[in-house]
C-alpha cells in the first residue's frame, strides 16, 4: 500500500450531526447488549428451516414498510420532484433489501439440501491459476432485469475449483457459542445500515445492536418495523445517539465484534481513539480496542476510460453512463467515481468531456444533505479555482463539478488523497504512447496513487476488444487492479444491489492503513476468501439502463413495480416490470 503524504488522506472528519430521536441512555444500550447476550447462543444453533422462517417474516414485513421508506428519504434529502433520486432510492433502499433476503432465503435452501449455496454459473480457474465463479445472474428474472450483465467473484489464492465449496458458509458449518456484533450504520445510503446488519445475522450467524447513524436515525422506527420479528425474539436491537453512545458501545465488554460503514477517520477512533491520544496510539500501532474491527470505508475512486473510435452515439451514452454513477445519492457514496482517467493522445477526450458536461446541464441539481457537504466542496474549490461548476444552485444545493486537467504527477493532490463525498470529479489525462501503455500506466496509478481499493470502472468500446493487443491490456488491467469491485461498461455501484457479489475492499489492508476497509458485506453465497468482483456490461443498452439519469420517470415508476415483484415472484409482476422499463 501507498503511504500517502497530504495534509488530508482519505475521508474529511465529517461534523456532527443532529439526530431526529432521542439518544439511548446507558441502561437502554446495557440493557440491549444484555438481551443480545442472553439469546447469542440460540441465534447460533438455529436450524435452518427457522432461519427460513424468519426470512420469510422479513421479506413480508420490509416490502410492507417500502413506501414510507422511500417517502421518508424523499422529505429527510428534500428530493421531491426530482425523478431520478426517487426512483434510485426505491432501488437502493427497499429493492436491495428485499434482494438480500431473497438471496439469503436462496442459499439457506440450498445449504439445507446440498449443504452449501450453489454458485449459479461456471467454476473456472483463470491462466494465472486464479478460481473464478460466475455468481451472476443467478435466477431467471435476474436474466430478464440485467439482461446483458455477467458478474464474477476472483477468489484469493489457495482456492481451487475442488475446495472452493468447502470455503463457503463457514459460520454455519459447525457449532458455535455465539456472538454480539455491534453495527454501526452508515448516514448516506438507508438501506446500508438494513443490508449491513444481515450480513452480521445470517451469513456472521451473530446477534445484533444496530447503532442508527444520526444523519438518517429518522429511518430507525421504519426499520424497527422491518426487523420486528427478529426484535421480538431478542436477536437484534436498534439503538440511538452518535460519537459518545458509538463509543460507549464499541467498548462495552458484551460487545465482541464492530462493523462499521463510514469514513477511516471514524474507524481509526474505534481502534485507536480520538484526537491526538489515537493518532499517537497509531503511529506507535498500540491499540485502543482488541476485539475484532471490520468495515467498509471510503475510496477515492478512479473510472478509466479506454480510447477508440467512438460514434457520437457513443459518446453520449458513455457520458450519461459516467454522469449517472457520478451524480448518485446527490454524489454522497463510497464507489462514486472521483477520478477520469483519459488517455491524452485520444483524439475524441474533448468530445467526449463535452458530452458529459451536456448531461450535466440536463440533470437537476440535488440537496447536498450529507453533512460538511459545503466545507468539502469549498476545501477542493480552494485548491482548483478552475473547476467547471454547471447549474444554478439553488438554497442548500451544490453545482455538479469538474475539476480539468488535474496531472498525474503530484501524489498528494487532494483529488486523488482525499474522498469528496460531495458532487466533484476529476479529470485526468495520462500520455501514452500506445493503448496497451496507457492502460498500465493508469492501472499503476490508480493502484500506488489514488487512496482507497473498494471500487474502480473500466469503460472499453468492442471494437476495440477485436485488436488482441488492448484486448489483452484490457483483461491485465482487470486482473492487476487492486480494487474489491471492477464495473467493465457499468457502474461498480450495481454490483451493490446484487448480492451475490461480495462488496468490499480489496484485501490486505490492516488496521494501520484500512484504507477502504477489511470486510466483504452482501456476500450472499458466503465466500470466505473472496478477492475481487468484476461485472461486465454490454457497451451500449437498448432501451437505456434505469440508473441513467434521463430515464428518471421510468425508475420512479418502476420501484414500486420492482419491489412488489422482489417480495413475492412472479411472471404477471415481471410483465409489469418490463413494460415499465420499455416505458
Amino acid at each position: 500500500m501507498i503511504q500517502q503524504t497530504s495534509k488530508i488522506t482519505g475521508s474529511f472528519v465529517y461534523p456532527a450531526a443532529a439526530g431526529a430521536k432521542p439518544v439511548s441512555t446507558v441502561d437502554e444500550m446495557d440493557a440491549a447488549v444484555q438481551a443480545l447476550q442472553q439469546h447469542k447462543g440460540e441465534w447460533a444453533g438455529l436450524p435452518i428451516a427457522t432461519r427460513l422462517g424468519y426470512l420469510e417474516m422479513l421479506i413480508r414485513d420490509f416490502a410492507a414498510v417500502s413506501d414510507e421508506w422511500v417517502e421518508q428519504v424523499t422529505a429527510a434529502q428534500q428530493i421531491a420532484g426530482n425523478d431520478h433520486a426517487i426512483g434510485t432510492e426505491w432501488m437502493q433502499g427497499p429493492y436491495a433489501v428485499l434482494r438480500n433476503l431473497q438471496c439469503l432465503r436462496q442459499s439457506f435452501q440450498e445449504i439445507q439440501s446440498v449443504g452449501h449455496p450453489k454458485i449459479p454459473g461456471k467454476i473456472t480457474t483463470r491462466p494465472n491459476g486464479q478460481v473464478s465463479a460466475q455468481v451472476f445472474p443467478q435466477t431467471f428474472y435476474d436474466q430478464v432485469l440485467f439482461s446483458g450483465y455477467r458478474v464474477e467473484v476472483w477468489m484469493e489464492a489457495g482456492v481451487t475449483c475442488e475446495n472452493l465449496h468447502q470455503t463457503q458458509a463457514l459460520a454455519h458449518r459447525s457449532a458455535s457459542p455465539g456472538q454480539v456484533a455491534l453495527v454501526l450504520g452508515a448516514g448516506n445510503l438507508a438501506g446500508i445500515p438494513v443490508t449491513d446488519a444481515l450480513d452480521r445475522l445470517f451469513v456472521q450467524n451473530q446477534v445484533m445492536a444496530l447503532k442508527m447513524n444520526p444523519v438518517n436515525d429518522y429511518m430507525g422506527p421504519v426499520f424497527e418495523r422491518g426487523f420486528r420479528c427478529l426484535i421480538d425474539a431478542g436477536y437484534v436491537q436498534i439503538l440511538y445517539g452518535g460519537a459518545n453512545e458509538g463509543s460507549y458501545l464499541c467498548q462495552h465488554s458484551d460487545v465482541d465484534e464492530i462493523f462499521v460503514t463510514g469514513s477511516d477517520k471514524t474507524f481509526d477512533a474505534i481502534v485507536f481513539g480520538p484526537g491526538e491520544a489515537g493518532a499517537r496510539r497509531k503511529r506507535e500501532r498500540q491499540r485502543l480496542l482488541d476485539k475484532p474491527v471490520t468495515g467498509e470505508l471510503g475510496n477515492v475512486t478512479p473510472a478509466i476510460i479506454v480510447p477508440g473510435v467512438w460514434s457520437q452515439a457513443d459518446l453520449d451514452y458513455q457520458a450519461e453512463n459516467l454522469a449517472s454513477w457520478l451524480m448518485g445519492n446527490a454524489s454522497s457514496a463510497c464507489n462514486t467515481p472521483r477520478v477520469i482517467l483519459l488517455h491524452a493522445e485520444w483524439p475524441q477526450r474533448t468530445a467526449f468531456l463535452e458530452a458529459l458536461r451536456r448531461v450535466y446541464t440536463q440533470t437537476p441539481l440535488r440537496c447536498a444533505f450529507y453533512p460538511g457537504s459545503q466545507q468539502r466542496y469549498q476545501a477542493f474549490m480552494e485548491a482548483h479555482p478552475n473547476v467547471e461548476q454547471i447549474g444554478n444552485p439553488g438554497e442548500g444545493e451544490l453545482p455538479w463539478t469538474l475539476i480539468p486537467e488535474v496531472g498525474s504527477e503530484n501524489r498528494n493532490e487532494i483529488c486523488f488523497t482525499t474522498e469528496a463525498f460531495c458532487s466533484v470529479a476529476a479529470v485526468t489525462p495520462i500520455s501514452a504512447p500506445s493503448v496497451p501503455e496507457y492502460l498500465e500506466r493508469a492501472v499503476t496509478f490508480a493502484n500506488q496513487t489514488l487512496w482507497g481499493t473498494l471500487a474502480a470502472g473500466i469503460f472499453v468500446h468492442p471494437t476495440s476488444m477485436q485488436d488482441p493487443q488492448i484486448k489483452a491490456a484490457v483483461e491485465s488491467a482487470i486482473e492487476n487492479l487492486h480494487y474489491g469491485t471492477i464495473g467493465v461498461n457499468c457502474a461498480a455501484g450495481v454490483s451493490w444491489v446484487m448480492m451475490t457479489t461480495p462488496w468490499g475492499a480489496y484485501p490486505g489492508s490492516d488496521v494501520y492503513d484500512i484504507q477502504s476497509g477489511n470486510s466483504f458485506v452482501h456476500n450472499t453465497l458466503m465466500f470466505s476468501k473472496p478477492q475481487k468482483t468484476v461485472m461486465y456490461a454490454k457497451f451500449r443498452e437498448s432501451p437505456k439502463p434505469i440508473a441513467f439519469a434521463s430515464r428518471g420517470k421510468v425508475i420512479r415508476q418502476m420501484g414500486p413495480l420492482l419491489v412488489d415483484l422482489t417480495a413475492k415472484p412472479g411472471i404477471l409482476k415481471l410483465f409489469r416490470v418490463v413494460g415499465a422499463a420499455l416505458g
